[in-house]
């Protein structure tokens, strides 16, 4: 596999997990109740800053001449059944919502993990674009836990 091929892959990797991550910020916003409208604004700015991602990634694969594959992550199918079941059992409640959304999280820092850790050449830029969007990530991942964990506490 030649050289750009394994980086194109890569980067088709992280705008899949972007993909995933902007439907289940739209279905997370979806389900939460009338009351939450804090959380509705906080979903909505997450699937934009995926959203952004997203375009950020499909100039890189441009500029390499690759292709954009479309579709979403194995694993964001399973996020999704997940949070679908999920919500069938527990309700859409203020805090399954939020346990799902740090799921996605998890599951978004683990793609970029993996992407600077593959064996793809990556020149100086795109390796800057990566690590840079992971590090925003873990502070919307911080962000949902903290809110997670400041809502179980006043419900305990």
């Amino acid at each position: 596999m030649a050289t750009n091929d394994k980086l194109n892959e890569v980067l088709n990797d992280l705008i899949h997990i972007n993909n995933d991550r902007i439907t289940g910020y739209e279905k997370a916003s979806g389900e939460t109740k009338d009351i939450d409208v804090d959380l509705q604004g906080i979903f909505n700015k997450m699937a934009d800053e995926s959203r952004k991602y997203k375009a950020e990634l499909t100039q890189a694969v441009t500029s390499l001449g690759g292709e954009i594959e479309q579709g979403k992550t194995s694993l964001g199918s399973i996020y999704q059944v997940w949070m679908d079941i999920k919500a069938t059992f527990t309700g859409h409640d203020r805090q399954s919502v939020l346990n799902s959304c740090e799921y996605g999280e998890d599951a978004a820092q683990k793609a970029y993990r993996d992407a600077l850790a593959s064996d793809a050449e990556m020149d100086v830029e795109t390796r800057q674009l990566i690590t840079t969007q992971k590090d925003e990530l873990k502070s919307s991942h911080d962000a949902i836990k903290k809110l997670r964990d400041a809502h179980k506490a006043i419900n305990a």
